[in-house]
């Protein structure tokens, strides 16, 4: 068989259903192979770190790798944003590309770049097959490395002269593993120490919802009652309206959380990940730590642990569910949950607020209100991003995907593909500010020619509104922030994309009830203050 051939049987081994790239001369035969694929669909994107960013997404959704591929040299550079995202946000991805044949490689020929050199600090894994027959190994291992704790992305490179050689067909089987459990005794020093707090403080991370452990997160903080925080990336693991929900934390600014951490006399920390927040951040006052997760912690003075059990999450939770945990009962001072609702504009109910303006945090009340339970919400990054982390509220766990890790702008738009081939039954909005969404708008192309209904928000405000204000902030002024944008309805319709721009909070919510229920893509043009 080609080369490419067995490639392809290898990548539906895998149980892969869709491949995101563009073509190039080093990629012909691949994507050739592709073709004949009965399983696997190749979707032609308009820029490979489109490409990149709908594989993170995917995978992250859909609990399978996701596959991007492009040609050598500037094709798999513009791979590297995205492939970062996927290791820094923990999406298993992996990254086929072509390039230069090996009997090229020992001088400087058109397009050769060592790009695995460049892509080795951004991924788990970056290699280039050197032998055809190595096919198999090297592919099992590179989906096997995407999905190994914490997962990521691995880049592996092709040479054209090996596209075409013949070898034999054959796959590595899959072996499924078996989940870590925790050691007895790390489980029972958990308890003790659970036992000896008086006021435990729990910070829930994103590995909760990737382990399947929401519903065991939930069962013990019942039997704790104790207050609980989460991520950026972990919202929606705890139900809004509960007790104990303290929100998310980890902003630079306004972290009202931490003066409950404060109080604390012991911190218990499920599956977060630090990349979202350094310890130092949150844990000002050093409190003895109980780290719950499937990895051992890094060395980090601010991170002092009392006690580590090490284990599959989910496996964790339901071994510590069947023990005797103390109900713990306790509320941090000054009615802090109170605050954080006012602050964040956190609303348990929703009124006729057609009145009101139209403002971030009012559009997010609207979507959160309007929008069926299984709704995904992928945000860019900006401003926007910080008022989603506060203000909305997702209704399930995974259903609000933030990039919190490399914090790409740009991500929303192609992301938002991703995430609607992954759940293709859920709603999928993609809400962007207008300098994320000129980074990767290109994509309502690709949007359309897969006749996919999506909800594309853009806050128009012309301005690149965090680096404003951290600008003024610093400086007392800012520079190098503002731009001009085009007509973002008119730009949506050259697409053959129905476009809205709604002047009135009511006149949003009336087109958005219309929109939500849509077979086809719409985008709403929403103006704001850029000051």
């Amino acid at each position: 068989m080609k080369a490419t051939d067995v490639l392809v049987q290898c990548l539906e081994n895998e149980g892969v259903e869709y491949v995101f790239g563009i073509v190039g001369k080093e990629t012909l035969d691949l994507i050739e192979s592709i073709s004949r694929s009965t399983q696997i669909q190749y979707v032609p994107v308009r820029h490979e770190q489109g490409a990149a960013f709908m594989a993170c997404v995917y995978g992250k959704l859909s609990k399978k790798v996701g596959v991007c591929t492009a040609t050598l040299g500037p094709g798999a550079g513009n791979l590297l944003t995205g492939l970062a995202t996927a290791t820094l946000d923990g999406c298993p991805v992996v990254a086929l590309t072509g390039q230069t044949g090996l009997n090229k490689q020992h001088k400087h020929s058109h397009q050769f770049i060592e790009m695995t050199d460049v892509m080795a600090p951004a991924t788990k894994w970056a290699a280039q097959i050197k032998e055809a027959d190595t096919i198999p190994e090297m592919v099992r291992k590179a989906f096997k490395t995407a999905n190994e704790e914490k997962p990521g992305s691995v880049f592996l490179e092709l040479p054209e002269n090996l596209a075409f050689e013949s070898v034999p067909p054959g796959v590595v089987p899959i072996t499924e593993e078996q989940p870590v459990l925790p050691a007895g005794k790390a489980v029972q020093s958990a308890i003790s120490l659970v036992n000896e707090s008086e006021k435990p403080f729990v910070i829930i991370g994103d590995k909760v919802i990737r382990q399947d452990a929401s519903q065991d997160v939930l069962l013990f903080l019942s039997k704790l009652q104790a207050p609980a925080t989460h991520s950026f990336m972990a919202k929606g693991v705890i139900p809004k309206n509960v007790p104990y929900n303290y929100f998310t934390f980890g902003f630079s600014e306004n972290d009202l959380v931490l003066s409950g951490i404060d109080e604390a006399d012991l911190l218990i920390i499920i599956g977060f990940d630090p990349v979202e927040r350094p310890p130092k951040e949150w844990n000002r006052k050093k409190i003895p730590i109980l780290h719950i997760d499937s990895q051992t912690p890094e060395p980090d003075e601010y991170y002092p642990t009392a006690a580590e059990v090490i284990g599959h999450i989910k496996q964790t939770l339901q071994n510590l569910s069947t023990r005797s945990i103390p109900s713990k009962g306790w509320i941090p001072s000054g009615n802090l949950k109170q605050k954080i609702e006012h602050s964040f504009q956190i609303k348990s109910g929703y009124d006729d607020n057609s009145h009101l303006p139209l403002t971030t945090e009012n559009i997010l009340h609207a979507i959160e209100m309007l929008s069926p339970e299984d709704t995904i919400v992928v945000s860019d990054v900006g401003a926007h991003k910080i008022s989603i982390a506060r203000t909305y509220q997702p209704k399930q766990p995974e259903n609000l995907i933030i990039s919190n890790g490399l914090a790409s702008m740009g991500i929303s738009i192609p992301g938002s593909i991703g995430a609607k081939l992954a759940r293709p039954h859920a709603p999928v909005i993609s809400i962007t500010g207008d300098g994320g969404a000129m980074m990767t708008i290109s994509e309502l192309e690709t949007v359309k020619r897969l006749g996919i209904s999506l909800i594309f928000i853009v806050l128009n405000d012309g301005v690149l509104k965090l680096e404003q204000q951290m600008m003024n902030k610093k400086l007392g002024k800012s520079v190098g922030v503002s731009f001009g944008n085009p007509d973002f309805v008119l730009l949506a319709e050259s697409f053959g994309i129905r476009g809205f721009r709604p002047k009135a909070l009511g006149e949003f919510e009336e087109l958005f009830q219309v929109a939500i229920s849509s077979l086809e893509p719409i985008l709403f043009d929403i103006p704001l203050p850029n000051s």
